[in-house]
């Protein structure tokens, strides 16, 4: 009976029909279906996560802006609820990496395993190989991104990490080539060194081989000429494109605040919902019970004070937004500052 009622859970999971929970930005529906969630706060927060991306092309630049700017992502609860929260390297990375985001149905990720350590034995999971996945069939559902796209996404982070035939995310220094030149004697990945009093003078070598297995040396030059060389090529070919690329540079600056805003502005909207919400529950209760009323006192504050600072941080947002030349004019949007207007925590008499 047992092995009956896995081969026919495993033969749902393949039609693409076992859907046993839903990740943050889909909700199950009664079909067994992943639906986007109603909540537009959530959706935009998810699609967000995949631009920022788009435009920064690594998980931890991603993660870093969302940081910078305050922003929280949502995540689920044990018992199913959103929760609002600061977000984390394992956050962005599960989104990204999720196929439901590209519309795909995945099932048998995973495996079961026993880990020993210091105590008893105890169960555990890992993940397969792609290759091993019980079922994998795109298409079962509305995407927050393409499929193709999605797996455009899940290529560059693969390339972003370091060693073997990746190239390794881009990082600071003022090399060009860093992780790209290869030896043609060995074939190993020339590895790069700064020197000199201020650390700005780089240099190329091909020292894996005498540093792994004291082999010698293959070849070693300076990189300044290279680089420089290499630059002068690039700016020769964008040359003629370099007044629109300016351009959008601008506007890109435009829209990366305009995206700040627009997450603030949701999350003022939440908030006033909580507000209003937590006053509702305050007015309806007993004023002489003194015991609810002045907890339901308090939790509304608390919700007028979350209101009172996500308002600040547009109105300081706003006043530090570049506005264009054509538009020197009050950029104040009617929908924040008539709709959200700022209020103080009341006191009922």
């Amino acid at each position: 009976m047992r092995q009956r009622s896995l081969a026919a859970r495993e033969q749902k999971a393949r039609r693409g029909e076992l859907v046993i929970s839903a990740p943050v930005g889909y909700v199950k529906s009664d079909e067994q279906k992943l639906e986007k969630d109603p909540d537009r706060r959530v959706q935009e927060a998810i699609a967000l996560i995949f631009a920022k991306f788009a435009e920064l092309t690594t998980v931890r630049q991603t993660l870093l802006w969302f940081l910078e700017h305050g922003l929280e992502l949502p995540a689920r609860r044990p018992n199913g609820d959103i929760v609002w929260k600061r977000p984390c390297y394992a956050t962005v990375y599960r989104v990204l990496t999720n196929p439901a985001y590209g519309g795909t149905y995945a099932y048998g990720k995973t495996r079961a395993i026993t880990l020993y350590g210091n105590s008893a034995a105890r169960p555990g999971t890992r993940r397969k190989a792609r290759k091993d996945w019980l079922a994998l069939r795109p298409g079962t559902h509305e995407g927050y991104v393409a499929w193709e796209r999605a797996e455009t996404i899940r290529q560059m982070i693969s390339d972003n990490r370091q060693g073997g035939e990746h190239p390794g995310a881009i990082k600071h220094g003022e090399a060009l080539l860093a992780g790209i030149l290869r030896c043609r004697r060995c074939g190993q990945k020339l590895t790069l060194r700064y020197t000199g009093s201020r650390h700005d003078i780089l240099r190329y070598s091909c020292s894996r081989g005498w540093m792994d297995n004291g082999e010698p040396r293959c070849i070693a030059f300076g990189g300044l000429r290279v680089d420089d060389a290499i630059a002068a090529e690039i700016l020769r070919v964008v040359e003629p494109a370099a007044i629109e690329a300016a351009k959008q540079a601008q506007r890109q600056t435009l829209k990366d605040r305009d995206d700040v805003c627009d997450a603030l502005t949701r999350d003022l909207e939440a908030a006033r919902f909580a507000a209003d919400r937590a006053f509702r529950q305050y007015d309806a209760a007993d004023p002489q019970n003194r015991l609810v009323a002045a907890e339901l006192e308090l939790r509304w504050n608390r919700a007028l004070k979350r209101v009172t600072d996500l308002q600040q941080r547009i109105d300081d947002h706003e006043r530090q937004r570049p506005a264009p030349a054509s538009q020197r004019t009050s950029r104040r949007s009617p929908v924040i500052y008539q709709r959200f207007g700022p209020i103080q925590p009341r006191m009922r008499g």
